[in-house]
C-alpha cells in the first residue's frame, strides 16, 4: 500500500470507484457478452501469432530478462508453459500480439485494447483459483474502459501521434488493482507510474518503416504491471495528467455510463485496419459482379492519408505485410480471404500476389482523411479485362458498431486463427469456456486450463 500523497481530484475518485468497486452485476449483461466475445477473439490471436518469429523473440527474452525469484510474482506465459514475472509475462503475450494485426481496436483512440487486457487477466488470475467468470469479465471491461478513456485524454492533450502503448497502461493499472485488492491512492500511484513510463513512441514511424515494434503494446503491458507492483511496494509516480488534469476530465465524465466495450471493432483481416476499407471494397466489387482476379485489369484505391501511408511494395517480414496496402489488397483479390498464412513464410513471396500488385495504384483522397479517426473509409475503382469500370462507393471498414462481425462470424475466425496451432478440439474447448463465462456459476479456471500448454514449431 502507498501512503497517500494529496487529496484525490474529483474525476480520479470516479475512476478508483469504477475500477474497484464496480461489481460484475453492475455491469449491463449485454456489456459483459461484448467483454467475452473480444476475449474470444484476442485469444485466437494470441494463439495464432504464438508460433511467429515476433512472439518466439518476445517469450525466449522474457525468460532471459523479466524473471522472477519469489512464486508470488510468477506466472506461466501463455500458449508456452515458461514461467516468469508478472511483466514478463504480459509483455509477451501482448508483443506477439501486437505482431500479429488481427486483434480489436476503437476508433477514438486510433489503437488497441484487448492486446494488453487479455494477457493481464490470464497472468495476474493464475493466482486468483476461485476467479469468477463474471469477476474475469468485470476485470476485462475496467481494462477496456479505463484504457480507452486514457488513450481520447492523450490523443487530445498532446500533439504526437503515439502508440497504444502509451496509454493502454493504464488499463493495465486498473486491472491490476483490481485483481491484487489494490486501494484508491495504491491504483493512483501506479496510474501516474505508468503513464509516466508508457512508451510514448511515434506511430507514424513504425508506419514508415514497419518492424516488430508495431504498436509498442508489449511495452506498454510490462510497464502497467510493473506499475502495479511498484505502487504496491510503495513507489509513487501520482498523478497520471490523463486521468487528473483539469482538461482531461471530460473524457472520464461517461465512465460507467457509456460503455466502450460494446464499441470496439473486429478485424476481419490479420492486417492493419487502415487497410480494410480498400480491401472491404474490392471484396464487394468482386462478389457483386462474380469477378476472378483473371478479370481484373487495374485496381485504384481512395482512401485517408494515413492509409495512404501504408507500405507500397511486396513485403519482405510479416510485420511490414500487416502495415502495407497494396499486398492485403492483392491477397484479397487472389484468393477471397486473408488469413494468417498469408503474411509469414511462402506467403510473402506468392507469386501470383506479386503479379496482381502491379495492377494497383493507391492515392489520398481529403475527403476520407477529414473522416479519420472516427472511421476508415475508402473507395474502390475496379477496370475489368472487357473495359468495365466498377466502382465501390465509399466504403467504411467493417467489424466496427456501424458494420458489427456477426456473432457466428466472430467465432468463425477465431477458429480459424486458432485451430492450426491448438488443434481443433482444444479450440474448440477454449471457445466454448471462453463464450460460457457470462454464466453466474462459470469460473475462469475452465479457460486457464486450455491457455498455457505450448504449441507447434516456428513459422518465420
Amino acid at each position: 500500500m502507498t501512503k497517500q500523497q494529496s487529496s484525490l481530484s474529483p474525476t480520479f475518485g470516479r475512476i478508483a470507484a469504477f475500477a474497484l468497486d464496480t461489481r460484475s452485476e453492475d455491469i449491463p449483461a449485454p456489456v459483459r457478452e461484448a467483454a467475452a466475445l473480444m476475449m474470444l477473439d484476442t485469444l485466437g490471436v494470441i494463439a495464432a501469432a504464438s508460433p511467429l518469429d515476433a512472439g518466439v523473440i518476445a517469450r525466449d527474452s522474457a525468460t532471459l530478462l523479466y524473471g522472477s525469484a519469489d512464486p508470488r510474482y510468477q506466472a506461466r506465459m501463455m500458449f508456452d508453459g515458461r514461467a516468469v514475472s508478472l511483466a514478463g509475462a504480459t509483455y509477451a503475450a501482448a508483443t506477439q500480439t501486437d505482431n500479429l494485426d488481427g486483434h480489436d481496436g476503437y476508433n477514438p483512440t486510433k489503437g488497441h485494447i484487448g492486446v494488453v487486457v487479455i494477457p493481464t487477466l490470464a497472468t495476474l488470475a493464475q493466482h486468483l483459483p476461485d476467479l469468477s467468470g463474471p469477476e474475469a469479465l468485470a476485470a476485462v471491461t475496467v481494462g477496456y474502459e479505463v484504457a480507452g478513456r486514457a488513450g481520447i485524454a492523450l490523443h487530445a492533450t498532446v500533439s504526437d501521434y503515439h502508440t497504444s502503448g502509451a496509454w493502454n497502461c493504464l488499463g493495465v493499472a486498473a486491472m491490476a488493482a483490481r485483481l491484487r485488492g489494490q486501494d484508491p491512492e495504491t491504483l493512483r500511484q501506479a496510474m501516474g507510474i505508468a503513464e509516466y513510463h508508457g512508451p510514448r513512441s511515434q506511430m507514424m514511424r513504425e508506419i514508415a518503416t514497419p518492424t516488430m515494434l508495431h504498436d509498442g503494446s508489449g511495452w506498454g503491458a510490462l510497464v502497467g504491471t510493473s506499475a502495479a507492483i511498484l505502487a504496491e511496494r510503495g513507489f509513487t509516480g501520482a498523478p497520471a495528467i490523463t486521468a487528473e488534469a483539469e482538461e482531461a476530465a471530460p473524457y472520464w465524465a461517461d465512465l460507467g455510463r457509456f460503455w466502450q466495450m460494446q464499441h470496439q471493432y473486429v478485424k476481419p483481416y490479420p492486417i492493419c485496419r487502415w487497410a480494410h476499407a480498400a480491401i472491404d471494397g474490392v471484396r464487394q466489387v468482386m462478389l457483386d459482379h462474380r469477378l476472378s482476379h483473371a478479370d481484373i485489369a487495374q485496381v485504384h484505391v481512395n482512401s485517408f492519408h494515413q492509409a495512404a501511408c501504408l507500405y507500397q511494395g511486396l513485403p519482405p517480414t510479416t510485420a511490414i505485410a500487416q502495415y502495407a496496402l497494396p499486398f492485403p489488397v492483392a491477397v484479397q483479390i487472389a484468393y477471397g480471404r486473408i488469413g494468417v498464412e498469408h503474411v509469414a513464410g511462402s506467403g510473402l513471396t506468392d507469386p501470383l500476389v506479386a503479379e496482381i500488385m502491379q495492377r494497383i495504384t493507391v492515392s489520398e483522397d481529403p475527403r476520407h482523411s477529414s473522416r479519420f479517426p472516427a472511421g476508415r473509409w475508402a473507395d474502390v475503382e475496379i477496370t475489368t479485362t472487357d473495359g468495365r469500370v466498377l466502382k465501390s462507393g465509399d466504403i467504411n471498414a467493417r467489424g466496427g458498431p456501424e458494420a458489427p462481425m456477426t456473432r457466428d462470424e466472430l467465432t468463425d475466425k477465431f477458429m480459424d486463427f486458432a485451430v492450426p496451432c491448438l488443434g481443433r478440439a482444444r479450440a474448440s474447448a477454449l471457445r466454448d469456456a471462453t463464450l460460457g463465462l457470462t454464466a453466474p456459476d462459470s469460473r475462469f479456471c475452465d479457460v486457464m486450463d486450455l491457455l498455457f500448454d505450448p504449441i507447434g514449431q516456428t513459422i518465420v
